[in-house]
């Protein structure tokens, strides 16, 4: 692939965590029960160690999710459990819940969630999960897509608080929890996804003058901010161009260009989803806790 040292992270857990990851690809690997890949990304593990491509399991850093029909107290061993049987592995180097949302068991799969959703106990999730990690589950624990409020909530609770977020750098900096930033690119080719990243002028003036690509210069952007990426392209060549980011860095010009000019917001807004009138969220402000 490439011959770059990608640079670790050190989380509050104390596990190490590359940051660059791919959904796809590389040696930090994001993977979810609802992305459906955990079963091939075992058996890509298992044929690279067999190869000797890789010395050993603890030079991969794996991350899996709790999916919402699962994101209940009684649920989330199992899940977790079926999910390295999947895997092939006795843990996992991060585990996280994948959104504060609770949905009926059966609905895997489904988009209509209309009267599918439950009420979700953050807390006692959490307790769930933090009982994982007294059992040698997961080396780390976190969440995603989690507003400021439920994050809050959460720490007021937590005993073990999560190690990463894949939201919210300002607040999750203040209280010593990591960003992890999925898809940043804007997930073209996705329902939800964009080209508001990529044909941002800005970004294209930038990569310009320093002959890099529009993508190139976003994830440096991202890297220079303390946060990790996990990029889900399957483009042999790109995937080679986001891992050329670490050796030369944006200007504070660039920078101020890039802050001025480009608002931040959440790629996957969920209204469409989530919100219903006779739901748990009736709005977006309620889902995001009014973040943006």
């Amino acid at each position: 692939m490439h011959d770059a040292i990608v640079p670790n992270m050190v989380l509050s857990s104390g596990a190490r965590m590359p940051l660059i990851g791919f959904g796809t690809g590389y040696r930090h690997f994001d993977t979810a029960t609802t992305y459906d890949t955990e079963e091939m990304l075992g058996r890509a593990m298992a044929e690279a160690l067999d190869r000797g491509l890789v010395k050993s399991p603890g030079d991969i850093f794996i991350t899996t999710k709790l999916w919402c029909t699962d994101a209940h107290p009684g649920l989330v061993l199992p899940a977790l459990k079926k999910s390295l049987q999947r895997l092939g592995l006795e843990y996992v180097d991060l585990y996280l819940i994948h959104f504060p949302v609770r949905l009926k068991e059966g609905t895997e799969g489904s988009l209509d969630l209309k009267g599918k959703m439950l009420l979700f106990d953050i807390n006692g999730t959490w307790e769930a999960m933090e009982e994982s990690s007294k059992l040698g589950l997961a080396k780390s624990f976190g969440v995603s897509n989690f507003g400021t409020k439920k994050l809050c909530q959460l720490l007021l609770h937590a005993t073990i608080p999560p190690a990463v977020n894949q939201k919210l750098r300002a607040y999750c900096r203040e209280k010593g929890i990591h960003v992890s930033l999925w898809s940043p690119l804007g997930a073209n080719g996705a329902p939800w996804g964009s080209l508001a990243v990529v044909e941002r002028p800005v970004l294209k003036e930038i990569a310009t003058v320093r002959g890099k690509t529009v993508a190139q210069v976003a994830l440096r952007w991202i890297y220079e901010q303390g946060a990790s990426v996990i990029v889900k392209s399957f483009n042999k060549e790109r995937m080679k161009e986001n891992l050329q980011i670490l050796d030369w860095g944006l200007s504070q010009e660039d920078l101020d260009k890039i802050k001025l000019q480009i608002p931040q917001r959440r790629g996957f807004p969920g209204d469409d989803m989530f919100i219903f009138e006779d739901g748990p969220y009736k709005s977006l402000d309620e889902l995001w806790d009014g973040d943006p």
